[in-house]
């Protein structure tokens, strides 16, 4: 009769001592994730990144807006412009979450216009933003 031995030193061990991707591979992840509708894996992966990334703190906020966690995502938009104050569409982002809530429409108009300014290539985007801002501070002003 043969019998067989196991102990737990005989079994291989791997041991990940550094994160084998990139911030730029997690957001890439994250963005996947996104796509499929798979936001706290999206969420998780865009985490992973934001040490190294701070362009991860806008994506942040973009799920936290998509789960209708507001307040989550404007705290998320305002930590990336703190640490890349030429992030536009973080400025643009922070607009438009104003925008749909209804509130700081002075500021939300401020921060599409610093949008525009950072980045005239998304000009069109951002002044979409600015417009439907706008076109909202008249209507309440009418009010």
């Amino acid at each position: 009769m043969c019998q067989l031995f196991l102990s737990g030193c005989a079994l291989p061990r791997i041991i990940v001592l550094e994160d084998p991707l990139t911030p730029e591979e997690h957001i890439n992840l994250g963005v996947a994730y996104e796509k499929k509708g798979e936001l706290d894996n999206a969420l998780k992966e865009y985490k992973e990144a934001s040490g190294k990334l701070p362009s991860a703190y806008l994506y942040m906020g973009n799920i936290y807006f998509q789960k209708n966690e507001i307040d989550e995502a404007e705290r998320y938009y305002r930590k990336a412009i703190k640490k890349d104050s030429k992030n536009a569409d973080a400025y643009n982002n922070l607009a438009w979450l104003y925008y749909t809530k209804k509130e700081k429409l002075d500021e939300a108009e401020s921060l599409a216009l610093k949008a525009i300014e950072l980045n005239p290539l998304k000009k069109e985007t951002y002044q979409d933003t600015l417009e439907k801002i706008r076109a909202l501070k008249s209507q309440k002003a009418k009010d």
